[in-house]
């Protein structure tokens, strides 16, 4: 059962100034996103953490730097899970592009969005190459490990969707915000979304549990009638 903590990047300058910044690069985090990451790298300071991976945009490279400090791990870096390529709409005002009769697929049919001019893509091309990725990891740090990558809101909405058997084109119904955490477990059956947009709180129930000899394997069942919760005995 691969655990993979779905981190997105603290706020930024271009957040703040309402851009849509894509690609481009030197976009930082401010003031508030450093602590936002500050704060989240705390909250999962317990949580043993098999690898770190992360967008290679310096947004993300700032946050995943700052969960990696003080353990024995390097940020490892992985394009798939870079921001979606919007092409021509990169760096111009979100209130500009709202008038832009492509917003309107965006938001009702983002499977068939494809962003202008030659670097644009079609968010499904976005969402295929991130689940992929996702799925590489899962089987390359195996079924007990716990990760963390460090992406973005369209890329983390798009692997949320595929956990939950959603259409893409009913994305747009979740909610990530800076440095939020969203977490998906994975079995053999079926994933299972175990937090969404979590942006506070207790994570102790994201550490494994001990070892011991004996231990029935992890179901991937479904709980009928939903369990008890993960904190319980």
């Amino acid at each position: 059962m691969t655990t993979v903590i779905l981190l997105r990047h603290g706020r930024t300058t271009a957040n703040t100034a309402g851009v849509l910044a894509g690609w481009t690069p030197g976009v930082q985090l401010d003031d508030t996103g450093q602590t936002q990451v500050q704060a989240v790298a705390q909250r999962l300071s317990d949580v043993p953490l098999a690898a770190v991976v992360s967008s290679p945009l310096e947004r993300c490279q700032q946050t995943a730097g700052t969960v990696a400090e003080g353990r024995a791990l390097e940020v490892q870096t992985d394009d798939r899970f870079g921001e979606a390529r919007y092409g021509d709409w990169t760096g111009r005002p979100i209130k500009e592009l709202t008038k832009d009769p492509l917003w309107k697929v965006v938001q009702q049919h983002p499977s068939a969005a494809v962003f202008p001019g030659p670097e644009g893509e079609g968010l499904a091309q976005t969402q295929a190459r991130a689940v992929a990725a996702v799925r590489e990891w899962n089987a390359k740090l195996g079924p007990d490990a716990v990760w963390l990558v460090c992406s973005h809101g369209d890329v983390i909405k798009a692997v949320l969707a595929d956990a939950l058997g959603m259409h893409l084109d009913s994305f747009q119904r979740i909610v990530v915000d800076p440095a939020s955490l969203s977490v998906v477990t994975y079995t053999d059956t079926r994933p299972f979304l175990v937090r969404v947009n979590d942006t506070g709180g207790d994570v102790s129930a994201l550490i494994p549990p001990k070892k011991k000899r004996g231990r029935r394997k992890p179901s991937s069942d479904a709980v009928v009638g939903g369990g008890a919760g993960s904190g319980a005995a």
